[in-house]
């Protein structure tokens, strides 16, 4: 099942989920509406204000976090698309006779970086061109440092720390991809959001059926469209949010090297 499918169920079911929730809400609202009094409803005022508090500030932590892995998703590749660059352009530095292979090399091994995240969801296509990227990059390597034998010292000095370079930010993209938020925090979010329907439902009761359905609706979707924004941030290339915008940089690089 992609992406998109799971994601809009689990949205569908939060949202059921919510308007269930307030409705038995508001039907437990109506039922105890005889029993209600000043000081209960000044006890249940402070428990809504706790919980509604605890799901904002959980919101927000998570929607944060979802949007800081956004941005250093992007920045890596920024940071990557440098580092090739800069170990592309100190082949000059290396005999002449080297260079046409490493130059040819370093163009399969940005075009087999650039597929592998192109080709997002299909994870089975990505691994295979991660697997024919890192084993150019070894032939890069292999390369290079048998030229730096004929080369002056300067040379190594330059072009080593460039590959290493390259070879950092791979695994950090690699980790980077496997980093979301945690599962806990996510099934967290889901029971305070049925919690505070619950609530909101609660205190609806003496509400007519217009206002219910109006303040159902709007409440559900809000909260259903936040939880679904957080998991795109999370899965960028996945769902709506996408990543493509920040591979021009590569693409840039790939037309500059040909």
């Amino acid at each position: 099942m992609s992406y998109n499918a799971i994601a809009f169920l689990v949205v569908i079911s939060l949202f059921f989920g919510i308007v269930l929730a307030l409705g038995v809400g508001r039907y437990l609202g109506r039922r105890n509406s005889s029993d209600k009094t000043e000081s209960s409803h000044i006890r249940l005022t402070a428990v809504e204000t706790a919980v509604f508090g605890l799901m904002g500030l959980l919101i927000a932590f998570t929607f944060s976090g979802a949007a800081s892995r956004y941005e250093l998703r992007r920045q890596q590749i920024v940071n990557e698309a440098n580092a090739i660059s800069s170990a592309y352009l100190r082949i000059d530095l290396l005999p002449s006779q080297a260079q046409p292979a490493l130059r040819e090399k370093f163009r399969l091994y940005l075009e087999a970086r650039i597929s592998a995240f192109r080709v997002l969801p299909d994870i089975e296509a990505s691994s295979k061109h991660i697997a024919v990227a890192a084993s150019l990059h070894q032939d890069i390597w292999a390369g290079a440092t048998a030229a730096l034998r004929e080369s002056p010292p300067q040379a190594t000095l330059l072009m080593v720390p460039a590959l290493n370079e390259m070879s950092n930010l791979t695994t950090e993209r690699a980790i980077a991809a496997l980093t979301h938020t945690p599962m806990v925090i996510l099934f967290m979010l889901v029971i305070l959001g049925c919690a505070c329907s619950l609530l909101a439902g609660y205190a609806m009761a003496s509400m007519g059926p217009r206002q219910v359905t109006v303040h159902t609706i709007t409440f559900a979707f809000i909260l259903t469209s936040t939880v679904y924004v957080i998991l795109d941030l999370d899965f960028p290339r996945f769902g709506l949010i996408q990543l493509d915008f920040a591979d021009q940089a590569l693409l840039d690089l790939r037309a500059l090297m040909k």
